[in-house]
C-alpha cells in the first residue's frame, strides 16, 4: 500500500511533463508563444531536477557535465583563478557569455583572469560573472541561448546567453549530500540546501539557500628536493609543509561557503506586479602554492630520459641576511652599506624545512533587482533597476617577503578587488494585427549601465621592495669605529611577498565606465510556415565609443517533421574598467626555477614601455544554420552549425623579460625585478570559431516506466586568424586546442513509481596544453603542446522515494575512476625518477582538463519535500 501511494504521488509529475521541445522559452525572443522547436535560434532548457542531480556545490561543474559546448577547467594552483574559475562557451571567454537572472543582467566578478596557463587559457584576460554564487536548489530552469544576442541583450552576448529562471513555487524542500573521492578517500564534500516558498493571489516569495564544504584532494607527488631534504634531515622531515602529504598540493583546494537566492513578486493589479529578486553569497578558499625548499645548495636528480638536472633550495635560504647597517656618520662604512658580522638572520630559523604559502580568497556577492512589469491588452512593459557588488579579498599566510629579511611578515593582505554595477532597464512590447499568420511583435527599450572597479592597497610588504631588493656593500670592522670594505655585497632578493604581490598605491583606486543603449525588435510569422525576427541595438560607452549591432533570424517549417532555421548578426564587447586597470604580481615556476610575473594595465608606464596601446572593443559576426526534426512521437532532434568571427580579442600579452638595462631606463620595473617578466592587456588577435551542436531527445515507455534518452554532441574549433605578435605561440596553440574539439553526452533516465535510475556516458576528445607543456623546435620556438588523449567517463545514480516525501539517492560520477593522461616527459618538463613527477610534483595536468584529476566520486543524498 505504501508503494502504491508513493507511485500515485510521483507519477503525475511524469504525466504533466511537456512534450519534447514544447517548453515555452523566454530567451532569444520577445514573443510569449515560442518553444524550443519553433525558435529561430538554438536554445537548451535545463530543468531544475537535472541541475540538482549533479553532486557538486559549484554550478560550473554541473553545467560542464550537462552542456557539451560549455567548458570549465578545475584548476589546482592558479592564484585567484582557482577561487573564481573562468568558464567558456563555444570556445569563447567567460565575458563573451551574458549571464542573467530572471532575464536581467547578472554582474561580473571582481576578478580579472590574469593567471597564465592552461587553467585560464580560453578566458585569459577576461572578467566574467561568478556563477558559483548561484545555489542550484533555487533554480526553476536554465535556458541556454547558443547564439550571439548582443543586438537583443547588449554587450557580452557574443557566444550566447545563460538565463537562470528562479523558483516561484510553494512548499518546502530540504536536501543533504555527503560524498568523497574513490582514491585516498579525500575530497570529502557535504552540502546542506533548502528552499521554501509561499504563494497566493497576492503574489509569491521564495527563498533558497545552500551551504557547501569541500575538502582538499591531492593527486601529485612531493618535490624531489623535499625527498632529498627529508633523507638528509630526518629529524626535520615532519616539519615539511603538509607532511606526510606532498610539500605542495596538486588537487582541489579546501573551501566552504553559503549562498542564497530570493525571488518574490507582489501583484498590484490582475495584470501587473512589483518584483524583487536577490543573490547573496560568501565563499572561502584556502589554496596551496608552490613549495619553497630550504635545501642548501643543489643536488643532481636523475630524469627518466637518463640525464641529470641540478635542483636546489630557494635563494633566500642560501645566504644570511646581514642585519647591521653602517653606523650613521661613519667615515669608513658608507651609508647604504652593511656590516659583515654575526648579527645575521637565516630564514631557516623560521622555516627549517622550507615553506609552502597558503593563498586565501574570501569572496562576497551581493545582487538585487527590483522592477515593475505588466500588460495592458497587447501592450507589455517592464521597468527595472539592478544594484550589485562583488568583492574579492585576497591574503596569504606561511610566506615571506624576501627583500625585507628579518623584518618580513609571514602573512599578508593583498588588498580588495571590488566590482560594482548599476543597471536600469526599460523593455516595451506591443502586438499588432497586420493580417499575417501571427500578430507582429514590436519591441523596444533602453538601458543605462555604470560599472565601477576598485582596487585597494595591500600591506606595504606585500608589494614593496625592502632593503635587500638591491645589493649593498659589506664592510668588516677592523677596530672600534673603523671599517674596511670587503669587496662583497649583500644578496639581492625579489620585491613583494613570495608567491603573490599586493596592490600598490600606484595602481590602487576606483575607475568607472558609463554606457547607454537603445534597441528595437520586430518578430512575426509571415506565413503559417515562415517566421522572421529582426533586432537592432545602439550602444555608447564613455571610454570605448559607440556601436550599432543587428541580428536577423528566421525559421521555416517545411512540414510537421522538418523545420530549417538560420541567424546572422553582429556583436560588441567593450573592455571593462577592471581590464583597463588591473595590476597583479605573482610567482610561477619554470623548470623548477621561480619567475616573478607582473601584469599591468595599458595605462601604466610599464605596459607602455613594452608597447601597450589603449584597449578597443571586441567586435563579432555570428552566423548560424540548423534543422529541427520531429520524425516520431516523443523524438526531437536539432542540428545547428555556427561560425563566430571575433576581431580585436582582449587578451594578455606574452611575457617580456626584465633586464637591468630596462630597470635603469624605467626604475618602476624594480617592482618586478631582474629576470622577472611583464605582461599587459592587449587587443592582440582575431579568431574564427566553427562548430556543430546536435541534441536528440526521445521519451517513451519502457518496462512499465518512463524512459528519457538524450544525446548531446558538440564539435567546436577556434583558430587565430590574425595577430599583431604580442601573444605567444603557445597561447595561439591553446586557443585552438585547450578544450576538446569533440564533446558528447548520452544520458538515460528511467522512472517507475518511486524508483528512478539515471545514467550518463561522457566523451571528451583529445586536447592540447602548450602553455604548460610545450614542445619546441631547434630554435626554441613552441610548435606544439602535449596532447592528452580522449576519454570516456560514466555517471550513475539511483533514487527511491518513500513515505511520499522522502527521497534517498546513491550515486557516483566517473564510476570507472578515469584519469587524464599523465604529463609526458620533455626538455621543458623532465620527469624525475625519484618521484615520477615534474620537479614541482605534477603528475597530471594542472588544469585538470575537461573532467578533472580527482578520479571517481561517490555520494549519498537525502531530500525531503513538503
Amino acid at each position: 500500500m505504501a508503494q502504491d501511494a508513493t507511485a500515485a504521488a510521483v507519477q503525475p509529475q511524469v504525466a504533466e511533463t511537456k512534450a519534447v521541445g514544447e517548453e515555452i522559452i523566454v530567451l532569444g525572443t520577445r514573443r510569449t508563444d515560442r518553444t524550443v522547436t519553433n525558435s529561430a535560434s538554438p536554445i537548451d532548457i535545463i530543468s531544475a531536477a537535472e541541475l540538482k542531480s549533479q553532486p557538486t556545490g559549484n554550478i560550473l561543474d554541473s553545467l560542464k557535465n550537462i552542456i557539451p559546448s560549455f567548458f570549465s577547467s578545475t584548476n589546482s594552483i592558479a592564484d585567484a583563478s582557482s577561487l573564481v574559475r573562468a568558464p567558456s562557451l563555444r570556445g569563447l571567454p567567460s565575458d563573451e557569455v551574458l549571464v542573467q537572472l530572471n532575464g536581467k543582467r547578472f554582474n561580473r566578478s571582481a576578478l580579472v583572469q590574469v593567471y597564465a596557463g592552461g587553467d585560464t587559457g580560453l578566458s585569459f584576460g577576461s572578467q566574467g560573472s561568478d556563477m558559483s554564487s548561484i545555489p542550484s536548489i533555487g533554480i526553476k530552469s536554465l535556458q541556454v541561448l547558443r547564439d550571439g544576442a548582443t543586438a537583443q541583450y547588449g554587450s557580452d552576448a557574443i557566444a550566447g546567453v545563460l538565463n537562470y529562471g528562479l523558483r516561484d513555487d510553494q512548499g518546502i524542500e530540504l536536501e543533504g549530500r555527503y560524498g568523497q573521492n574513490f582514491d585516498h578517500k579525500d575530497g570529502k564534500s557535504y552540502q546542506i540546501a533548502g528552499d521554501a516558498g509561499v504563494k497566493g493571489d497576492w503574489g509569491f516569495i521564495n527563498l533558497a539557500g545552500e551551504y557547501n564544504h569541500d575538502g582538499q584532494s591531492s593527486r601529485g607527488a612531493t618535490r624531489p628536493t623535499a625527498v632529498a631534504f627529508a633523507a638528509e634531515n630526518p629529524t626535520l622531515a615532519s616539519q615539511l609543509p603538509n607532511y606526510p602529504l606532498p610539500a605542495q598540493i596538486w588537487g582541489s583546494s579546501p573551501s566552504h561557503g553559503f549562498k542564497f537566492l530570493l525571488n518574490s513578486a507582489i501583484n498590484v493589479t490582475p495584470d501587473s506586479k512589483i518584483y524583487l529578486f536577490a543573490n547573496f553569497a560568501k565563499n572561502h578558499v584556502d589554496e596551496s602554492f608552490n613549495f619553497r625548499s630550504s635545501l642548501l645548495g643543489s643536488r643532481p636528480f636523475t630524469t627518466t630520459a637518463g640525464g641529470t638536472n641540478n635542483l636546489g633550495g630557494r635563494s633566500f635560504f642560501q645566504h644570511p641576511y646581514y642585519n647591521m647597517p653602517c653606523p650613521t656618520g661613519s667615515a669608513t662604512c658608507t651609508a647604504g652599506g652593511y656590516v659583515l658580522d654575526t648579527n645575521t638572520f637565516q630564514l631557516s630559523s623560521i622555516y627549517p624545512a622550507g615553506f609552502t604559502p597558503r593563498f586565501v580568497g574570501n569572496s562576497k556577492q551581493e545582487y538585487g533587482t527590483i522592477g515593475y512589469k505588466g500588460s495592458a491588452g497587447a501592450f507589455r512593459y517592464d521597468l527595472s533597476t539592478s544594484l550589485s557588488k562583488n568583492t574579492l579579498d585576497l591574503s596569504m599566510y606561511s610566506s615571506f617577503s624576501p627583500s625585507y629579511g628579518a623584518a618580513s611578515q609571514t602573512s599578508f593582505k593583498f588588498g580588495k578587488q571590488i566590482q560594482k554595477e548599476f543597471d536600469a532597464n526599460l523593455d516595451l512590447s506591443y502586438e499588432v494585427e497586420a493580417g499575417l499568420a501571427s500578430p507582429v511583435t514590436i519591441s523596444g527599450g533602453a538601458e543605462y549601465r555604470k560599472e565601477t572597479f576598485t582596487a585597494t592597497p595591500g600591506d606595504p610588504q606585500s608589494y614593496g621592495a625592502g632593503p635587500y631588493a638591491a645589493a649593498h656593500p659589506l664592510f668588516i670592522q677592523t677596530s672600534p669605529g673603523v671599517y674596511a670594505p670587503t669587496g662583497t655585497f649583500t644578496a639581492t632578493e625579489s620585491p613583494a611577498a613570495s608567491g603573490y604581490g599586493g596592490t600598490s598605491p600606484t595602481y590602487a583606486g576606483t575607475h568607472s565606465e558609463r554606457s547607454y543603449g537603445v534597441y528595437g525588435d520586430i518578430e512575426a510569422d509571415l506565413t503559417k510556415a515562415w517566421s522572421v525576427g529582426v533586432a537592432g541595438r545602439y550602444e555608447n560607452y564613455k571610454s570605448s565609443g559607440s556601436a550599432f549591432v543587428y541580428k536577423v533570424n528566421s525559421i521555416y517549417k517545411l512540414n510537421d517533421a522538418i523545420s530549417i532555421r538560420g541567424t546572422i548578426g553582429t556583436g560588441f564587447h567593450a573592455p571593462s574598467p577592471g581590464q583597463n586597470n588591473t595590476q597583479v604580481l605573482s610567482t610561477t615556476f619554470f623548470q623548477g626555477n621561480s619567475l616573478q610575473i607582473g601584469t599591468f594595465p595599458v595605462t601604466s608606464s610599464i605596459a607602455q614601455f613594452y608597447g601597450a596601446r589603449p584597449l578597443r572593443p571586441e567586435k563579432s559576426k555570428n552566423y548560424g544554420a540548423g534543422v529541427v526534426l520531429k520524425p516520431a512521437t516523443g523524438l526531437t532532434v536539432t542540428i545547428d552549425a555556427y561560425k563566430i568571427d571575433v576581431k580585436n580579442r582582449i587578451f594578455i600579452s606574452q611575457n617580456y623579460t626584465v633586464t637591468q638595462a630596462n630597470i635603469n631606463t624605467l626604475p618602476e620595473l624594480a617592482s618586478v625585478g631582474v629576470g622577472g617578466a611583464v605582461q599587459y592587456f592587449t587587443n592582440s588577435f582575431d579568431t574564427s570559431t566553427k562548430g556543430i551542436d546536435f541534441v536528440g531527445t526521445y521519451r517513451t515507455g519502457f518496462v512499465d516506466g518512463n524512459l528519457n534518452l538524450t544525446l548531446a554532441y558538440n564539435y567546436n574549433k577556434s583558430k587565430v586568424t590574425k595577430t599583431d605578435g604580442t601573444i605567444s605561440d603557445s597561447q595561439i596553440i591553446d586557443i585552438g586546442g585547450l578544450a576538446p574539439h569533440h564533446r558528447a553526452t548520452l544520458s538515460a533516465g528511467w522512472v517507475k513509481g518511486p524508483l528512478a535510475i539515471n545514467a550518463r556516458e561522457n566523451y571528451y576528445s583529445s586536447w592540447v596544453d602548450a602553455e604548460d607543456y610545450p614542445f619546441r623546435d631547434g630554435t626554441g620556438k613552441v610548435i606544439a603542446g602535449q596532447r592528452f588523449g580522449s576519454k570516456f567517463t560514466t555517471d550513475l545514480d539511483v533514487s527511491y522515494t518513500f513515505a511520499r516525501r522522502f527521497t534517498l539517492t546513491l550515486g557516483a560520477t566517473n564510476i570507472f575512476n578515469t584519469y587524464p593522461d599523465k604529463i609526458q616527459a620533455s626538455p621543458d618538463n623532465p620527469i624525475y625518477t625519484l618521484t615520477n613527477s615534474l620537479s614541482d610534483g605534477q603528475i597530471y595536468p594542472r588544469s585538470g582538463g575537461p573532467f578533472g584529476i580527482n578520479g571517481g566520486f561517490w555520494y549519498a543524498k537525502v531530500k525531503i519535500k513538503y
